[in-house]
């Protein structure tokens, strides 16, 4: 499989990023102001970045939960990373491989209407188109860091809800071990399916103990406002101490399962991408180290640290018994 040299993939513009108390000063004008003065306003500032999201993009269910209440149990130890990086660096294979150049071809995905369907080894199977998704569960927002098996990691504020209500909700069979998450489908608006070679649509998966966990979630916005489609609209899952690859985007099927099930990474490669994709810094990539990761926005090396910093959180799910 041909990948751009790793090093290529840091050679953005360094910039200073926001603070978390200025995001959170914004997101409380926002919630302070009308939706279409608010949005406009801020598009308007100079540190916005030049993608908007104008108000009458949003349903009526949207404008009232975004931006959600911060939960406050889930800090991150590190800045935000800068709105313009967060959005516009993106690995989204189904439209293509330049990262940058995501954001624009990620235009075409039409992700209204959209439905979630809940099946496989529960008792209450349930379908949900987006609004009702976000009606039925406790909407809250999140600060999480994301590490990139590519070495380079972001932290940013998402909104969404704990996988682990959803499936509460669905009622898992006793049977169920495993809980695999399917994306869309739609070689006509994403060019990246056609290639025949990879196993589309992308597939991922978790133990249910780790989908359980309080930790992981399904985010629908990003920064206050709903996802834009490259990061993943309008639902995705958010695993903050796996590598990123295992955080599906724009996911139409939550299926629990009594196997585990083959995923795209580890279907095309198991060799380089692994089922679990823990954040190890003792754990090398065949291909390079990591033990460092680069911040983007600032260019900023650190250490990497094991779970990518959340092992209080997650730990005991792998201990030897």
């Amino acid at each position: 499989m041909k990948r751009r040299h790793l090093a290529r993939d840091w050679e953005i513009p360094s910039n200073e990023i926001a603070s978390e108390s200025v995001f959170l000063n914004r997101r409380d004008f926002m919630k302070a102001s009308a939706w279409s003065v608010g949005v406009a306003a801020l598009s308007a500032c100079k540190e916005q970045p030049s993608i908007s999201f104008p108000s009458d993009t949003y349903s009526e269910t949207e404008k009232k939960i975004y931006p959600a209440s911060l939960n406050p149990a889930y800090p991150v130890d590190a800045e935000l990373t800068e709105e313009k990086f967060a959005v516009g660096y993106n690995n989204f294979f189904e439209f293509g491989e330049t990262k940058e150049s995501i954001k624009h071809k990620a235009r075409n995905l039409s992700i209204r209407p959209w439905t979630l369907e809940v099946g496989g080894l529960v008792d209450k199977p349930q379908i949900f188109d987006i609004d009702k998704l976000l009606r039925t569960f406790p909407i809250e927002e999140r600060t999480y860091r994301l590490r990139c098996v590519e070495a380079w990691s972001i932290a940013v504020p998402w909104t969404g809800f704990a996988l682990n209500e959803l499936i509460r909700r669905a009622g898992p069979k006793s049977s169920a071990t495993h809980v695999r998450f399917v994306s869309f489908y739609k070689p006509s608006q994403a060019a990246g399916q056609w290639a025949f070679w990879r196993p589309w649509p992308y597939t991922e998966g978790l133990t249910l103990a780790e989908a359980m966990n309080e930790l992981t979630f399904l985010a629908t916005g990003i920064y206050g406002r709903p996802l834009p489609r490259q990061n993943g609209a309008p639902v995705r899952l958010t695993v903050p101490w796996k590598y990123g690859y295992k955080s599906a985007k724009s996911i139409v099927k939550i299926e629990l399962v009594d196997y585990r099930p083959p995923t795209f990474w580890s279907t095309l490669n198991g060799l380089e991408y692994d089922f679990s994709a823990n954040v190890n810094p003792e754990r090398p990539h065949p291909r390079w180290s990591q033990a460092k990761e680069k911040i983007i926005g600032t260019g900023e090396v650190r250490a990497t640290r094991l779970y990518n910093g959340y092992e209080k959180f997650v730990a005991d799910l792998y201990k030897k018994s």
